[in-house]
């Protein structure tokens, strides 16, 4: 078993042309900074997600985007025009806000209008594309009702509606599922991809929830105190993170120093066997949680620190979850799954 030199990351720059370009965008709040020299690029067509906890600037960089927020210094561009100093509502972008932000005393329907009736839209067309809209977020039969008639995760989809009627070039969701339940966050999580597919235009989605990231993303960027750790695909951020940090946040990693070298492996990476004496890291199992489809090992190693490990019960029931504690155990892995990460530096 042994480590391996840093794999090819993918590249961070879009393959396309960018419909949002960020240059050294700083944006303070008195003695706080939000958002320090921040460059980044999202391409046409791209569903892009900025993921990082709260307070990592994810959230003032999309309102810096959107124009709620002035940023510092640094400038702004939509599709190639500088924008920074453009106010929101000449900015072809719409925002999905977490809490729906939809009218109460309006019908749904006059909801979804709204944006083409203060543009001037004539009454007949704003109706024909309100239900064309309503239609493609499948909600074709609700148009009467009010807000409160709805559930969490139909009023979600009336404010996808009314962001996407006038047919903007980036639509910006800030965490629009996190006021639902898991199963139907999950259920809108594949809708929303189908619908950026459908629809063909950027989505810069906002969250602190790293499955949605993973699941969800054509490129995703980790926030951290400001500024961006890594940019890249949801597999090579996850396969090889380039900083502790990114390890860390993005799903579970195991960060260990081996010859003065701090390497990271993922537990579903992890082989765990009986201690039959041949090579591989021992060790004692020093906790064994049983979690349904997985079983979750935290092993104390004989050679310091200690490891977790995720594995499949395909035979296993908990009862024998419950005999390995204490249990003498060997693990292995692929020198291909581990990465060496630096000790120092943001690796953005």
């Amino acid at each position: 078993m042994a480590t391996q030199a840093p794999a090819r990351s993918a590249p961070d720059a879009p393959a396309a042309g960018a419909a949002v370009r960020l240059r050294g965008i700083r944006r303070t709040f008195g003695d706080v900074v939000a958002i320090e020299n921040l460059d980044l690029d999202i391409a046409e067509g791209e569903f892009f997600t900025m993921l990082g906890p709260s307070g990592s600037g994810k959230t003032t960089t999309l309102r810096v985007i959107a124009g709620f927020e002035r940023p510092d210094t640094g400038h702004v561009e939509l599709a190639g025009a500088d924008v920074t100093s453009v106010p929101p509502s000449e900015r072809d972008v719409n925002t999905v806000f977490q809490d729906y932000a939809l009218f109460p005393h309006m019908t749904v329907q006059e909801n979804v209008e709204y944006g083409l009736r203060v543009k001037g839209v004539s009454r007949r067309e704003r109706r024909v594309k309100a239900q064309e809209v309503l239609d493609r977020v499948r909600l074709p039969n609700v148009g009467s009702r009010r807000p409160v008639q709805l559930s969490g995760g139909q009023r979600q989809r009336v404010a996808l509606a009314r962001a996407i009627v006038n047919s903007p070039s980036v639509l910006l969701l800030d965490e629009p599922l996190g006021a639902l339940d898991l199963k139907l966050r999950q259920e809108m999580q594949v809708f929303l991809k189908a619908l950026q597919r459908d629809l063909g235009i950027t989505f810069v989605y906002v969250t602190h929830d790293q499955e949605e990231a993973l699941t969800m993303s054509d490129r995703m960027a980790v926030f951290n105190e400001g500024r961006i750790e890594q940019v890249g695909a949801p597999a090579d951020v996850y396969e090889h993170p380039r900083t502790e940090f990114v390890a860390g946040f993005v799903g579970v990693s195991n960060v260990l120093e081996r010859g003065g070298r701090r390497i990271t492996i993922r537990p579903e990476k992890i082989h765990i066997a009986d201690d039959d004496g041949t090579a591989g890291e021992t060790g004692v199992v020093r906790e064994a949680v049983y979690v349904g489809m997985i079983t979750r090992y935290i092993v104390e190693l004989d050679s310091g620190g200690e490891l977790v490990v995720v594995k499949q019960n395909l035979e296993t029931s908990s009862k024998e979850v419950l005999a390995a504690r204490g249990k003498r155990v060997r693990l292995e892995w692929k020198p291909e799954h581990t990465y060496e990460i630096p000790k120092e530096g943001n690796g953005k």
